[in-house]
């Protein structure tokens, strides 16, 4: 057994001062250890029953979240630690949370948590002052989290956003390179429709047709009506001997065009014209698609990039700033669309008309939002309901996130705010837990709130629309 002398214990600053009978208590009531370099002295899940004082040497500490050990916290004899670790008088901390290792030679006393009343009586200022240690403890490992969280959530927000701009960034490529075939295949086919005699009269009148068409060809036929319509014209290119009338039926279609159009466009013209008027009009209308199929695309990345600045809108700053609710929502559900999409959720809005900007912290608030919309992704099935509701008064914003999915389990609803608390796989998520979020509104001096049963589950977050300076 190694003797540990009274000066050596002093030498650890949360017992510098302790008078020797003290220390003489602790040394008989403790147990001496030690460990190499990098050897592990706590594992994850392991029952926390004794305080550790760092005698030599330190320990690193790594919390495990989801399965993935993270650097949190390097304890040692320094004045932040106090040199002391593991279980503290009046933790709450029953089983580790993540995995100690030591740092260099490490030596140290371990002392049984049974013996910390017995050690309060002895020294109650003491214990008052490893009360202050845990509580900086506790601070630094709420802005480390804070930290890793955002980090997480944005690696996960990045993904989805890449995946979002990849689809139509994507579309304009092979639609690009669509077009040029089309657009080089007009000048053949403009040749063949020359030399076939047809008149300057007869493009124009197409062209009427076409601008005509692309006005008042808004309604949308259902998949029963397309597939009618196309038949229908498919049958009328066949008879009159049209080949590969299946591409162009359906373009035919989509431009709104009938065969009893057909016939007045034929007119006097032979049959070889006719054709070649068929294939210059499918190549003239199949481009106009093109085009407009890529300014969707484009749009839609701009949305995608107008959604991403407003979602990080004045996350640089921590100065409350007035802005809408509605709009960090809207471009949360934006980011958020492919998940949507790959589920087939139904999403309705009803939000309040008479909304006002509000003094919020923007880029924490959208952090709520991607938060608490993701988990409802989580929790529905295919064909699922999300219904995002906001009521307003002279006091508060309140905003409702409402899923129909099956509903969080009566033992885990009480645990759901839980620091590291999570109920879904490795990888999977946002890396921002619901303790974060819970920290957020406070900080807004707001409220949030759960109900759920099967086949509801429904958040409330309230928020003052006046904030204290």
């Amino acid at each position: 057994m190694v003797s540990i002398s009274i000066d050596e214990l002093k030498n650890v600053v949360a017992f510098s001062d302790l008078p020797d009978e003290h220390l003489q208590w602790i040394l008989d009531h403790s147990e001496y250890h030690e460990y190499k370099d990098g050897i592990q002295i706590r594992k994850t899940g392991e029952e926390a029953n004794d305080m550790i004082i760092i005698l030599e040497g330190g320990v690193s500490f790594y919390l495990d979240v989801h399965g993935r050990l993270v650097y949190y916290y390097h304890f040692t004899n320094d004045t932040l630690s106090g040199g002391v670790t593991g279980l503290l008088p009046y933790s709450r901390m029953k089983l580790y949370p993540g995995c100690s290792f030591a740092v260099g030679k490490l030596r140290l006393l371990e002392l049984h948590k049974k013996y910390f009343q017995e050690l309060e009586q002895l020294s109650p200022d003491f214990i008052q002052r490893l009360i202050g240690y845990m509580t900086e403890r506790a601070k630094s490992f709420a802005t480390t989290q804070l930290q890793q969280e955002k980090v997480s959530a944005l690696g996960q927000l990045s993904a989805g956003i890449a995946h979002e701009l990849n689809n139509p960034a994507s579309a304009i490529n092979r639609m690009s390179s669509e077009l040029t075939k089309r657009l080089k295949l007009n000048y053949e086919l403009t040749e063949k429709l020359l030399l076939h005699k047809t008149s300057g009269e007869n493009i124009k009148n197409l062209r009427s047709m076409v601008e005509a068409k692309s006005i008042s060809n808004n309604k949308k036929l259902s998949a029963l009506e397309r597939m009618n319509k196309e038949d229908e014209i498919t049958e009328w290119l066949e008879k009159i001997g049209f080949i590969d009338s299946q591409q162009t039926s359906a373009t035919l279609v989509d431009a709104g065009f009938s065969p009893a159009e057909f016939e007045n466009i034929k007119g006097d013209l032979n049959k070889d014209a006719f054709f070649q008027v068929i294939n210059w009009l499918e190549n003239l209308l199949s481009s106009q698609k093109i085009l407009k199929d890529m300014e969707e695309a484009s749009t839609r990345i701009s949305t995608l990039v107008s959604a991403i600045k407003s979602h990080v809108h004045m996350d640089q700053t921590n100065e409350l700033q007035n802005a809408n609710i509605h709009t960090g929502i809207d471009s949360t559900l934006t980011l958020l669309g492919h998940k949507f999409r790959e589920k087939n959720i139904t999403v309705n809005k009803i939000f309040c008309e008479n909304l006002t900007d509000i003094p919020v912290y923007v880029g924490e608030l959208n952090q709520v939002w991607t938060n608490l919309i993701d988990n409802a992704i989580y929790a529905l099935g295919q064909g699922g309901e999300l219904t995002i509701e906001t009521i307003c008064n002279d006091k508060n914003v309140i905003v409702k996130i409402i899923d129909n999915g099956a509903g969080i389990p009566p033992d885990v609803l009480s645990r759901i705010f839980d620091p590291f608390f999570t109920t879904k796989k490795v990888g999977e998520g946002t890396g921002i837990g619901l303790d974060l979020v819970n920290r957020i509104i406070k900080h807004h001096n707001g409220t949030i709130k759960v109900n759920s049963k099967t086949g509801k589950t429904e958040f409330v977050v309230s928020i003052p629309v006046t904030q204290a300076q």
